[in-house]
């Protein structure tokens, strides 16, 4: 990848003289099957351009209770683009009842905002979501001329998982952003993709928010690299996901999720006693974890492998075996 990274031709994006970020754009409109496609710096900034190119000051967009683009983005469509969000409880399936959702959507009187898009999150929390519910959720928005956006950040875990090609997923939405970090392991950036019209917006949105590239073909190459080469692998870390599951199970202080649809993420809960030394413990051990959420959040990725997975559960199962009573 840094090989790539140092030989990629560069030029002014701004004026759209970067080859490399051309050509991550096209190739991943086309693997999307989308027209047209944007490099961003984060599924934060594409979550958020799509909210700038779907809707207008005034308007409204439906997402998940507990989604990234309603809860954990800084709330930047109400701050920076005016657009009220109307949150929806997800289910435990990452799913949105569409019954509430229908419920939601505002008739077209001036005292309500507009009802102009709906989000969905796809994996969510390691699990893909259902491909009927998808259909379900397009002929729901076609019915009510909403538009459908994605929070792609994980979808190709979510195509890998599924056995699927990712366009048979993207193609139900109007726009996907997709994360080239996280588990295909570019340093940094996304891809927005969406109709011609749609990205043109979008990148003069982008240029708004202060976010035009230069030369940053350099980056793009990395983010062409994983789509080439990153992809097909995501099942190992689905293994190696599974692995860790079963292994950290056999512990009987901790709780762990039996996700049907695991793809590279491990839940687990522990026991209160421990959350305060739990993790500067197994950092001695050579294991770092964050214990931001709870239940705690084991994510898999490419810099781990079976020995990685079998020094981090030996490290649970130490902790917890010296913390036992006599």
């Amino acid at each position: 990848m840094r090989k790539a990274m140092s030989e990629a031709a560069v030029g002014d994006d701004v004026l759209g003289e970067d080859p490399t970020i051309t050509r991550l754009e096209e190739a991943a409109a086309e693997m999307f099957n989308m027209e047209s496609g944007l490099f961003v710096a984060s599924g934060t900034q594409g979550n958020l351009l799509a909210l700038f190119s779907h809707c207008q000051r005034g308007d409204e967009y439906i997402a998940g209770q507990a989604a990234h683009n309603y809860l954990e983005e800084g709330g930047g469509g109400a701050i920076l683009a005016s657009i009220q969000p109307q949150p929806v409880p997800n289910e435990v399936d990452g799913t949105l009842s569409l019954d509430r959702v229908r419920d939601l959507i505002k008739p077209d009187d001036f005292h309500y905002a507009r009802t102009r898009l709906l989000c969905l999150e796809n994996t969510w929390h390691g699990r893909p979501l259902p491909l009927d519910y998808l259909d379900d959720a397009r002929n729901l928005t076609r019915v009510h001329k909403l538009a459908l956006h994605l929070d792609g950040a994980r979808v190709f875990n979510a195509a890998v998982r599924q056995q699927v090609e990712v366009s048979s997923i993207t193609s139900r939405f109007d726009s996907i952003s997709a994360c080239l970090s996280k588990g295909l392991g570019a340093p940094v950036g996304s891809v927005l993709c969406g109709s011609r019209i749609f990205i043109d917006s979008a990148r003069r949105w982008r240029k708004v928010l202060g976010g035009g590239w230069r030369q940053a073909g350099v980056l793009a190459a990395a983010g062409l690299y994983v789509l080439e080469h990153h992809i097909e692998r995501l099942a190992m870390d689905h293994h190696h996901a599974a692995l860790l599951a079963e292994s950290l199970a056999e512990i009987e202080e901790l709780s762990v999720d039996n996700l049907p649809e695991r793809t590279n993420m491990v839940w687990v809960e522990v026991p209160q006693w421990s959350l305060a030394d739990l993790a500067p413990s197994l950092r001695k051990e050579g294991v770092l974890i964050s214990m931001d959420d709870y239940p705690l959040r084991l994510v898999t990725h490419l810099d781990i492998n079976e020995t990685g997975i079998r020094t981090a559960t030996r490290a649970f199962k130490k902790y917890f075996f010296k913390r036992k009573p006599a």
